[in-house]
Formats: structure tokens, C-alpha cells, sequence
């Protein structure tokens, strides 16, 4: 990619240009003060006019007062009033001269326009007024020209002189251009010349033509006739020179013009051309060739550029050489110029005029107009050196100077003048201006200022002197200069400027601005025609600075085309074509500076079809095809497919016949018989595939026999008594000539007998009948047409068709493992019965019915597939306790075989199903009834029952497991003695006298006690303390199976009730889903605050404190994932509180009740720490011991560390209940479960809270904080324990 960077203001060129203005621009007067006349416009010194228009002559001057002008013609005063033609301007020096009616060659001449006021007169340059002229041809007679072929010849032109010059040029009758060449080239003059002259020059229409710019008119010459003659032709000779003639020549050219030098030579053949200089080299950068090498152009002549230069002439038989010495010459031209001077009164000064010029130019002085020689003396005034040196000036004596310098090639006229005047200082540069540069650019400040004296200039930056050094640069015209400016240098700039007369100040302020650069650069491009292609050009720039884009295509305007979307910062070319291709350029300017940078876009498309097909070295069966490449269209071609059309066989179609390399443009082409070959190529680049090419001529091949036979022959037995015979035919290009045969012959493998042949044609299968069952074959297939047979035919074998098998497999045997899983085996069937290829055997078996109750349907037949090579297998999948029935048939390619007699076999009893629609009802304050029906499958004899259930407390920590063995044919147990508002978890599990079967379970929760609604709960708002777990009602809770946790599917919350007192609600709902992230919330009815939540912690009851009487709630439960997003809701409850009607005393508030209940509380823990003193007295019963005992396999032991249950064996992830124990219940028999209340403490009272956590000690260990085991909110107490012992 082509990137380039440029800085209007801060850099480069233009910063280069600033700065010489700064230091060289003369000294400005303002335009109050008194001031002689300065000239600021005048006409150029050459001025030709056009006679169809009025003359006008430039002349403008300033000065204060304002200047009067006067003119001059050829040296004497021109009085414009006298001549009614002529009006001066106001306020001006310009003539205007009406040529209307008047020739314009009366007012030629040389003028000159002089400019006063009473401080002194400046004059203009000598300005010459010629009028432009376009003569005519002169009448002449053009006699044909006759010439020798070969030989060289100059048609002349010789335009009449017209001013300016004309341009000169050669056309024929048809206004066409004559064609020139390294033979036939036009001279300088205007000249045709003709190295040497061939037939094709025989013409009689060479015309000469003169264009005169000014006038915009074309003058013909009359037309030359030039005859060839071939009688006496010239030979070949060595190159002599035509023009300019001889050996050596002069030409003299002036300082800054441009130098041509020509050379022209004859000679045949036609000489070429070369330049060199003697003796140095010819100038880098500033020289060309032209006319076909036989001019040599300079431009910007030097004094360097003086000396000789050589042209040669060379051709095959010799060479010729020509030195031309330039002369340079200079008009003059100024070293330093005059300037105008500013004096206070007695101050001195010097004018200078300097001038040089080749030759040396001659410097005259003139004051007011007048040659100083001849001007009125003045004491303070002397000329040394060619200057003039003023002394002591006094006021009055202000004047303008006139230097000119002269040679024979021109002239120079500088004015300059001197003021005399007292002023006091005044600065120029606006107040208060602002500079703007880009950071690491240069900065220029100004302080133009103006004073007689001319005053001294003191910068300071924010107070601080600004001195010249390295920071800073400042310049004789007081302007700093920040060579490299950052950040640090922004800020205020004061200039003072002083004289004698007083000082003066001035502010500016330097800004430096981030520089402008592109981030994201258009990047090069290779896109299909008719695509999308998008260049990226984004920026970065000052934020003070707007920038703006624009894109150019090869330098210039983006075309004038709706395709090409240009967008904030990217240019879009949709539909691209192929004269879309160049180089883009995105400009990002500000005011300040600017940022490029250029991608080139390349198009590329299929290429161009190849071209000119070509056969040769033509031989039987070969050919080379040769072509010419298609244009690639930017993309290199990678090869070229060749295809091929066979017109007799299959005449429209084109096959592909082989690919060669895209560098390659030939190929030699194997070719078969009998085939009418047409070519064509295609070429492929990256893009894809281009269009065919015309066709090649047609090439035909001479017929032959066949040098393949037909492929893929199979012999495929289709019934007992035959076989069939395929083969793939034979395309028409491997015929190899004209009718074509099959000879198909076959033969019995292995046996003593002849091939039977026979020839078919057109057709690929033959069928052989009369054949024995399953037998094998030789067959071969041969090609045959007029021409002869083909090649040897291989060999192919294969077999008559196969018949059904003729036995079924015997002794089959049927061992039977266990109620899921058999053996069976057989023996293998003799081959010989097989009548084909035995492919395998066929198991089929079907259960007949369950041998303990009746199956509604017969079940259908299951069938299995083995090997030819096995005779055993299992049979998984059995019913238990089942009878089923078997046979095994072989098998082979024409179908299955008889089958073998029916096996009749009996599955053992299993483990029985689980039992089915287990559910609690009649849920009571302390008791429940669990209902179940007996398994779907039996699999045996039920033996009866195991049924067991335990507590769940709030965190989901599973209590004691009591078991029960229940008889067969109970479906049914109640359940007393259980503990209120407390969820239960039960399974059952069936037996036969193989074991138990999977367990089911459910989950249910005894009714709440109405007198725990008055309990303190969590003031509403407040936080999300777990609460004491509330009433809940009587419906059942339906969980997963214990031995997987799956997410909740569906709907998991089901009713929601309330009950509201004065400041507070209980809600109850049904949830079936996991109880870790289950909350409570409400809001006030029409409110917009947001909702108030409350953590339940699992109950599926809630009470909610703090609510204001006579305030309606809307009220909802919601369940949330870990992210804290709801996932299930309930809907919402509109309830009311009810209005406080009177205020009365509640007796928990009064002091003397709460120091009643105190004193209570106290004796009870005296009485407490009484019963655990005496209790640690006596023996502990190790818990861990009982359960090794007694070991249950679906509850882990209990931990060591902190005598807590171990966990269930479920998988569901419950934490055991710490501390927990299973409250007594009269239908628990002694006989299921040796742990009772006495085994845990002294007594037959167990010490409970109301949560179920039992407080005591369990092997003799102290129990942690009841805290650490149960996460209810209210925590054991004295009042708690006395309860248990009531």
C-alpha cells in the first residue's frame, strides 16, 4: 500500500513559502502615512494585442496623498485628453484605446506610465504595443517533386512570419494528420524531412499548415506533389547529417529559456539517432527527447548547461556524429533588487542595486524619473559603488529612486522610495490572533509593526522574555519561529515594539493541535466484476478540528457514479467493472492538516477463451492442438482443460480429455479409432472457468479392432436352474470401428467339457438355462467388430442360482441362567442341505405367558441373526417366571429354511416391579394413611412388603427410618402418633423370594397446630431470616424418586391460601420443585414501590409480620435459579388486613407478666441442669455400636466426628437431620428397630424441640449448637424443653 502524509500550514513546501514571505517581503507603509508612489500593476513589457479588440494598458500605483499619472510614447509626453480614442481610468493610470474604426497600427509603440504625488514619481517598465499580425501564403507555383527511391528529400514549408510565430504542421486532403516517424519527421522550422524516401511516399497531397494563435486562423500552403521513381533506386549508404549541415554548429540560448537542439540525418537504412554532452553529462531531471530521438529539449538553461553536445547518427553501415556549442547568455537579471527606505529626520541610509547579466549589465540611477546626473543637488545624498548612500536626511526630502539595469537582451526597472517621516511605533499583526499549528510542525508568529525609527521588537511568552536560541528562532523581520512546536509551547505570545517615540504591545496565542492521522487504512483490493469492494478509512484528529474526506480514483474525482458510495469513513463501490480498477486515495484535510493513504483495487474475472485453434503433426492415432491464450484479466491463468466432441458416436456432447499447465499452449493428444474428434479449450484462473473457445476443425481416425472388452462382466445365479451373464457395454469411442459384437462363452467349472459361445450385439446381460442348482462357472466376454476380435477376455467365476435349504438345524438345547437371560445352542446344518450360500441362521423365540396370571395378548416373536459359523447364544432380556417358546431355521441367499421343532422353556422367578400408585391421604394433626397397589409385575410369588418413612425437617435433612414388614396382601397402613406440621417421607418396597424389588416414594405433612400461628415471625421488610416453620395444610407432596434428582418440569406451584389477623398474613402453598430458593413476596396494592421479599428456607408456609391495618397486599411465591432470576411464580393474592377497631392490652407487654414468665423460665433450666447432671451419671449408649448391630444397607453409618446419622443411600442429595430422632409411635413394632427413647436418655420422655431436633448427647459426646444442625430461627429454650417432658 502507497501511504503518504502532508501538513498544509505546518511542513513541507507551503511552510517553506510562509517563511520566505516573513524575511523578504519589503517594507510595508501603511496607507495614512504620507508615502511616495509605489507601481502595484502595470502591462507586461511585450504586450500584443489583437486588432479586433480595444487596447488596454495596465497601470495602477498607491500612495498617500494618491497619485496622479502621466503617460509617455516613444519617449515623448502622450497628452490622452487630445485624443478622443483614448480614456484614462479614474483613480488610475490604465488606458483604454478604442480601436473601433481605427487601425491598431497607429498605436504602436514604446509606453510608459509615470505615477506622482508631491513626495516623488515612480515609473513602469517600458511597455511595447504591437499589434498581432497573420499574413497570408504568398502566391506560388509548387512544382511536383521527382526523386529517386532511397534517397532523402526536404519538403519546405516557409510559413509567412506572423506575430507571434505560427505553429506549424503537415496534414493531407483529409484533414489528416501525415504519420512521421524515425524516417519522416517534421524539423523545428516547420520542414519535412525524409531520411530516405520509399514507393509509399508517392502522394500529391503534402500540405503545410500555419496556425497563428492570437488570431485563432489556419494558413494552407498549397499542396505538394512528390513522385517515387524506381528506375534507378539509391543503394545503401552510411548516415550524413541534413540538419543543421557539416560537422560542427552554433546555437546561443538565454538563462532560464528552454534549449532545443536538433539533428536530422539521412541515410539507408534509416539512421538512428543519440545524444551525449562532451565532456560532462546532460542535465538530471530537466532534459527530453523528441521528434524520435532527434531533438534534445532543455529546460530551465543554467550557465552549466554551456558547451557541446553531440548527436550521432548510426546505422548498419557506418555512423556520423554532429557537435552543436550552446552559448548560454543572460538578460539581466536582479542579485538585490532596491527597497524602499523609511528615515526619521537626521537619520542615514544607503539604496542598493544589484544586477547581473551575461554580458555584464549597466546599472543607471534615476530620482523622481529624472537620470540622477541631471536631478537637482542634494548634500545628504552621494553614489558610491553604485549605490546611494543618504546622510543626515531632512524632512521634505522624500523621493523614489529608479535603478535600471541593462544589456543587449533586456532590461530591469526597480523603484524604490525613500520616506522621511517621525512616527511613533504601531504594530500591524491583528490583536488577539490565534496561530494553529500541529504538534511536532513549525510555527510561525508575527509581529509586522511599523515606526520612523523603525522600532525594536521584544517578544515575551506568558512574562517570560522569548529569546533567540534553540527553542527559538527570530528573524530580521521579528517574526519567532518554533522550529518543532509540542504542546508545552501553546499558550500567549506579547510582542513590544519601541522606538524613540514611544512603545507599543501587541498579544497573539499559539494553539498546537494533535496531528491528523488514519487509524484504519484502505487496504488492497482483488474483487470479481459485478461484486462489492469497500475501503476503511478511519481517523484520528483533534477533537477541535472537523475534518472531512475525500477519495480520488488515480488522482483524480471519484467518478460521477451512483456505485460508488462514499460514507463517514469508507467508500463503497458496488456492481464493480473492470475500468473501476486504479488507485484509491482517501484525504482526511482539517484547517490545519491532512492525512492519506492509497489501495490499489484490482478487478478480476474469468479469463478471455483461448483463440485460434490449430492441429498439426496430424499422425493415426495422435495429434498435437495448439492455441493462443485469452487475455487473463488479472488473474494468472493455472491451466487449461481441453474437452473433445466425438460428432459420430455421441454428436453435442463434450467430454473432458485432459489438462495441461496455464504456461503451456500446446499439447500432443492420444487419440482411438473410429472417432470424429472435435476440440475446444477452456482456461482457468482463480475466479473460475472461462467460455469455451471456437472448435477446432474436425479430425477423423481410421477404424481398428476393439483394444478393450467390456467391464464389470458378473455372473449372477437368479433361480436353481440358471445363471446371468452382465457386463458393462462398450462406449462408442472403444468400439474402435463399425460392428460391434459380444462373444459371451461359459463353461462348467472343473469339468471335462467345451466353451458354449455365442455373438449378441446391443445388449449387456445374457441368461444360460438348463443349469444345475448352486453350480459353478467359467464365463468370458469379448468384443468383436468388423475389424477383428478384441484382447484375451479374463476369466470370470461365478455360481448358478441358489434354492431354499433343505433342513433345519437339530439338537437344539435351551439352558436356562436366571429369570432374565437363556442359552441356546444347535447344531449346524450340513452344506450339502444348504442348496447356496449359507449366509447364517434365524433365532426366533416369543413369550407364551407369565406363569403366575394370564398375559392380555400373546407377545410377538423376537428374532435374531447369526453367523454361518455359530452355533451358540445368549437370550437377554427375559421375562421372570415366564414360559416362552423357540426355534432356529438356516438361511441363505434365496431365503430361510424349514424350522426346527418348537422349544418350549420356563423363566425362574425374579425380583418383583415396584408397586404401584403409592399415595398419603387423610392427613391428620399427628396421624396419615399411605395407600399403594400391589406391582404391575409380579415376577414370583409376593412374599409382602417393606415399608419405612422418616422425618424431613426444613433444610431437607432426613430424620430417623423406621421399617415395617408388611404382609402380602396389604395395600394399606396407617400411621399415628406423628408429629404436626412436620413432612414425612415414605417407601415401600415388594418381595418375592428372589429379593426386593426398586423402592418407591412419597412425601407427605401432618397438619399444623393452630396455636403456632401466634409465634413471632420475621417483621415484614426486614431482612431474610429463615422463620419457624408455619402451618401448613392438609395436602400431600408429591417429590422425585429418591435415587435421582431431575430439575421441576412444568407447573411446580399449586393453590395458595391466606389467613390475615390485624397486622399480619399466613400463606400456605403446594410446591413440588427443589426448596433451596423459594421466597415470599408482596407490595401494597396500587403502589409503585417495589416488591418486598422474604427467604422461606423450604416450609410451605409463611408468616408475614408488619403489615398496616386496613392496607391491601398483593401477595406472590416465587422460586429462583442461582442467578437469582424467577423461574416458577405463583399468582398473585389480592388480601386486605382488617382495621384496628379498639386498642386493647395485650398482656405479653405488661412488666409485671414478662417478670413472671422470667422467674419461671429460670427455675425450669435450675431443674434441667439437674436431669443432664444425673443423666451423665449413669452409662451412654454408643448409637454407632446399635446401628453396626443392626445395619441397615439403605442408611450409611453414622460420622464419628459429630454423632450425626449418615447420610441415606438415595442419591438425592439430603443431609442428614443432626441430632435428630423419631418421636414414638404405638404402630412402630420393637421387633423393626431396637432404638427407642430409653436407649437415648434415662427415661421413656425424649427431649424434642418443636422442630424435631432432639437435645442430648449422643456416645457420650456433647451436642454442638442446635444452630449448626438445624437452621430454624427459633432456637432451643427452657420453655421447649419443659414442653417435651409434658
Amino acid at each position: 500500500m502507497d501511504r503518504k502524509r502532508s501538513c498544509t500550514l505546518c511542513g513541507g513546501a507551503v511552510m517553506l513559502l510562509l517563511l520566505l514571505g516573513h524575511m523578504t517581503n519589503a517594507l510595508e507603509v501603511p496607507l495614512d502615512l504620507p508615502q511616495p508612489p509605489t507601481i502595484t500593476h502595470q502591462s507586461p513589457k511585450d504586450y500584443i494585442i489583437d486588432p479586433r479588440e480595444n487596447i488596454i494598458i495596465h497601470c495602477e500605483a498607491k500612495g498617500k496623498p494618491h497619485p496622479s499619472f502621466s503617460w509617455t510614447r516613444n519617449g515623448t509626453h502622450f497628452d490622452v485628453e487630445k485624443d478622443s480614442k483614448v480614456i484614462m481610468k479614474p483613480n488610475s493610470g490604465t488606458l483604454v484605446i478604442d480601436i473601433s474604426g481605427e487601425k491598431a497600427e497607429a498605436y504602436e509603440g514604446v509606453y510608459q506610465c509615470i505615477a506622482r504625488n508631491e513626495h516623488g514619481s515612480a515609473l513602469s517598465n517600458n511597455i511595447v504595443i504591437r499589434q498581432s499580425r497573420s499574413p497570408l501564403w504568398s502566391k506560388e507555383k509548387v512544382e511536383p517533386i521527382t526523386v529517386q527511391r532511397g534517397m532523402s528529400l526536404v519538403l519546405q514549408c516557409r510559413p509567412p512570419a506572423g506575430l507571434p510565430p505560427p505553429i506549424v504542421f503537415w496534414m493531407d486532403n483529409n484533414f489528416q494528420r501525415l504519420p512521421q516517424n524515425s524516417r519522416v519527421s517534421q524539423a523545428l522550422n516547420g520542414d519535412l524531412y525524409f531520411s530516405n524516401v520509399l514507393m509509399d511516399d508517392n502522394r500529391n497531397d503534402y500540405i503545410c499548415y500555419a496556425r497563428f494563435p492570437h488570431t485563432q486562423t489556419i494558413q494552407q500552403k498549397q499542396p505538394i506533389t512528390v513522385n517515387v521513381l524506381d528506375n534507378s533506386p539509391s543503394g545503401e549508404r552510411a548516415p550524413t547529417f541534413m540538419q543543421p549541415p557539416g560537422m560542427h554548429s552554433t546555437s546561443m540560448v538565454l538563462k532560464g529559456d528552454t534549449l532545443q537542439l536538433e539533428c536530422i540525418a539521412d541515410g539507408l537504412p534509416t539512421p538512428d539517432i543519440s545524444w551525449s554532452k562532451v565532456n560532462g553529462e546532460l542535465p538530471s531531471g530537466r532534459f527530453s527527447f523528441h521528434s524520435f530521438q532527434k531533438t534534445l529539449k532543455i529546460t530551465e538553461v543554467t550557465d552549466a548547461d554551456g558547451g557541446d553536445y553531440r548527436c550521432l547518427a548510426r546505422n548498419r553501415l557506418g555512423s556520423n556524429h554532429h557537435i552543436i556549442t550552446v552559448v548560454v547568455r543572460a538578460a539581466p537579471f536582479w542579485i538585490s533588487a532596491p527597497q524602499n527606505l523609511i528615515l526619521a529626520p537626521k537619520e542615514s541610509g544607503m539604496l542598493t542595486c544589484r544586477a547581473d547579466g551575461n554580458p555584464k549589465p549597466t546599472v543607471t540611477w534615476s530620482v523622481n524619473g529624472i537620470p540622477i546626473e541631471n536631478s537637482h543637488k542634494d548634500p545628504s545624498r552621494k553614489i558610491e559603488n553604485g549605490n546611494i548612500i543618504l546622510s543626515a536626511v531632512q524632512t521634505g526630502s522624500s523621493a523614489v529612486y529608479q535603478c535600471n539595469a541593462s544589456n543587449e537582451y533586456g532590461y530591469l526597472l526597480g523603484n524604490a522610495f525613500v520616506s522621511v517621516l517621525a512616527e511613533p511605533p504601531r504594530v500591524l499583526t491583528p490583536p488577539n490572533h490565534v496561530y494553529s499549528v500541529i504538534t511536532n510542525s513549525r510555527a510561525l508568529l508575527d509581529c509586522a509593526s511599523f515606526g520612523s525609527p523603525l522600532p525594536k521588537i521584544t517578544w515575551f511568552k506568558n512574562g517570560q522574555s522569548v529569546v533567540d536560541g534553540d527553542l527559538y528562532i527570530i528573524h530580521k523581520n521579528n517574526t519567532i519561529e518554533i522550529n518543532v512546536a509540542r504542546p508545552l509551547h501553546s499558550g500567549k505570545y506579547t510582542c513590544i515594539a519601541s522606538n524613540s517615540l514611544g512603545n507599543k504591545e501587541n498579544h497573539v496565542y499559539l494553539e498546537v493541535k494533535e496531528p491528523t492521522r488514519i487509524l484504519r487504512q484502505p487496504e488492497y483490493k482483488v474483487v470479481q466484476r459485478n461484486s462489492v469492494a469497500e475501503f476503511e478509512c478511519k481517523v484520528k484528529h483533534d477533537p477541535t478540528l472537523i475534518p472531512s474526506m475525500i477519495w480520488l480514483k488515480d488522482n483524480m474525482e471519484l467518478p460521477d457514479d451512483s456505485r460508488f458510495e462514499v460514507g463517514s469513513d469508507s467508500l463503497t463501490i458496488r456492481d464493480v467493472r473492470e475500468d473501476d480498477e486504479g488507485n484509491y486515495t482517501c484525504i482526511r484535510n482539517t484547517t490545519l492538516d491532512q492525512d492519506s493513504a492509497s489501495a490499489m483495487l484490482t478487478v478480476v474475472e474469468q479469463p478471455d477463451p483461448p483463440t485460434d485453434l490449430e492441429l498439426t503433426d496430424q499422425r493415426e492415432h495422435s495429434v498435437r492442438l495448439t492455441w493462443t491464450p485469452g487475455y487473463e484479466n488479472n488473474s494468472p491463468i493455472q491451466l487449461f482443460l481441453i474437452q473433445y466432441e466425438d460428432s459420430l458416436h455421441k454428436p453435442g456432447v463434450w467430454v473432458n480429455m485432459t489438462e495441461v499447465s496455464g504456461t503451456r499452449t500446446t499439447v500432443n493428444l492420444e487419440l482411438s479409432p473410429y472417432v470424429y474428434y472435435s476440440f475446444r479449450v477452456l482456461a482457468l484462473n482463480e475466479v473460475g472457468l472461462s467460455q469455451p473457445s471456437a472448435p477446432s476443425r474436425q479430425y477423423r481416425t481410421s477404424p481398428a479392432q476393439p483394444d478393450v472388452n467390456p467391464s464389470d462382466v458378473e455372473v449372477i445365479g437368479t433361480s436353481p436352474d440358471s445363471l446371468t451373464i452382465t457386463w458393462r457395454e462398450l462406449t462408442g469411442l472403444e468400439s474402435n470401428g463399425p460392428g460391434l459384437q459380444y462373444n459371451v462363452s461359459w463353461r462348467q467349472k472343473d469339468v471335462d467339457q467345451q466353451w458354449n459361445s455365442l455373438s449378441l450385439a446391443n445388449v449387456s446381460q445374457y441368461v444360460v438355462t438348463g443349469t444345475p442348482t448352486f453350480t459353478p462357472y467359467e464365463v468370458t466376454v469379448q468384443a468383436v467388430n468388423d475389424y477383428g476380435p478384441g484382447p484375451t477376455p479374463e476369466v470370470v467365476l461365478g455360481y448358478s442360482g441358489e434354492d431354499l435349504p433343505t433342513m433345519a438345524p437339530e439338537n437344539v438345547k435351551v439352558s436356562v441362567q436366571n429369570g432374565t437371560m437363556a442359552v441356546v445352542s444347535w447344531d449346524a446344518v450340513p452344506l450339502s442341505t444348504v442348496q447356496g450360500r449359507l449366509n447364517g441362521y434365524k433365532v426366533s423365540y416369543w413369550k407364551l405367558r407369565s406363569l403366575h396370571k394370564q398375559d392380555p395378548e400373546p407377545k410377538k416373536p423376537q428374532e435374531f441373526i447369526f453367523q454361518e459359523n455359530e452355533t451358540e447364544s445368549l437370550l437377554l432380556g427375559l421375562h421372570p417366571y415366564s414360559q416362552y417358546n423357540l426355534n432356529i431355521r438356516a438361511f441363505n441367499g434365496k431365503g430361510d429354511g424349514p424350522s426346527s421343532p418348537n422349544q418350549i422353556f420356563e423363566t425362574p422367578e425374579g425380583v418383583p416391579g415396584p408397586p404401584a400408585d403409592l399415595k398419603v391421604e387423610n392427613l391428620n394433626l399427628d396421624s396419615l394413611v399411605v395407600k399403594w397397589a400391589p406391582p404391575v409385575e409380579y415376577n414370583g410369588h409376593l412374599t409382602g412388603y417393606l415399608f419405612k418413612y422418616q422425618p424431613i425437617n426444613t433444610t431437607d435433612e432426613l430424620g430417623p427410618l423406621k421399617e415395617l414388614l408388611l404382609a402380602a396382601n396389604e395395600t394399606s397402613i396407617t400411621l399415628d402418633n406423628l408429629k404436626h406440621s412436620t413432612r414425612y417421607k415414605f417407601y415401600l418396597n415388594a418381595k418375592t423370594v428372589k429379593g426386593y424389588g426398586p423402592t418407591v416414594t412419597e412425601e407427605g405433612v401432618t397438619i399444623m397446630d393452630e396455636a403456632l400461628i401466634r409465634h413471632p415471625a420475621v417483621e415484614a421488610g426486614k431482612g431474610s431470616a429463615p422463620p419457624t416453620p408455619p402451618p401448613t395444610p392438609p395436602v400431600t407432596q408429591f417429590l422425585q424418586p429418591p435415587f435421582h434428582k431431575a430439575p421441576p418440569a412444568g407447573r411446580m406451584f399449586g393453590s395458595v391460601n391466606s389467613s390475615v389477623e390485624e397486622n399480619h398474613a399466613v400463606i400456605s402453598w403446594e410446591y413440588s420443585g427443589p426448596d433451596r430458593n423459594v421466597y415470599v413476596e408482596y407490595v401494597v396494592d396500587n403502589s409503585k414501590d417495589p416488591w418486598k421479599t422474604e427467604y422461606v428456607n423450604g416450609t410451605r408456609t409463611y408468616q408475614i409480620r408488619g403489615l398496616k391495618p386496613g392496607m391491601s397486599y398483593r401477595v406472590r411465591v416465587v422460586a429462583k435459579d442461582h442467578s437469582d432470576a424467577t423461574v416458577h411464580s405463583t399468582e398473585e393474592l389480592l388480601i386486605t388486613v382488617p382495621a384496628m377497631t379498639s386498642k386493647q392490652v395485650d398482656i405479653a407487654t405488661q412488666g409485671w407478666f414478662i417478670g413472671l414468665m422470667c422467674a419461671i423460665a429460670l427455675l425450669i433450666l435450675v431443674l434441667l441442669i439437674v436431669c443432664f447432671i444425673k443423666r451423665n451419671k449413669g452409662g451412654k449408649y454408643p448409637v454407632k455400636e446399635k446401628e453396626d448391630a443392626h445395619q441397615d444397607p439403605e442408611i450409611q453409618p453414622m460420622k464419628e466426628d459429630d454423632g450425626t446419622f449418615g447420610e441415606y443411600s438415595d442419591t438425592e442429595d439430603h443431609k442428614p437431620l443432626k441430632g435428630s430422632r423419631t418421636p414414638s409411635n404405638g404402630t412402630v413394632k420393637k421387633d423393626d428397630s431396637d432404638d427407642s427413647l430409653v436407649d437415648y436418655g434415662e427415661g421413656g420422655d425424649g427431649q424434642f424441640n418443636e422442630d424435631g431436633s432432639f437435645i442430648g448427647q449422643y456416645s457420650g459426646k456433647k451436642e454442638k449448637d442446635t444452630a449448626e444442625g438445624n437452621e430454624s430461627s427459633e432456637a432451643p429454650s427452657p420453655v421447649n424443653a419443659m414442653n417435651s417432658f409434658v
